[in-house]
């Protein structure tokens, strides 16, 4: 027996509803390179480690990506 859990999902990011704030650049680098450091030795046997590293590097890398186009007028 299986349980239909697609009605209690909710994504990650929704644009329509995430604000479209982007940081400097400089200030992007610096802590997407900060959160890269911090999860280098996360435990890849270690299920929840792996959740907070996954979801930490997502939330950088939209940074990221958003400063660029903020950088490059998009």
């Amino acid at each position: 027996m299986s349980v239909d859990t697609t009605a209690l999902h909710s994504p990650l990011y929704d644009p329509a509803d995430d604000l479209p704030w982007a940081p400097s650049l400089d200030v992007a680098l610096d802590q997407a390179r900060r959160v890269l450091e911090e999860k280098a030795n996360a435990n890849i046997h270690d299920r929840d480690e792996m959740i907070r590293a996954a979801v930490g590097l997502e939330m950088r890398l939209r940074q990221l990506v958003a400063a660029l186009d903020k950088e490059a007028g998009r």
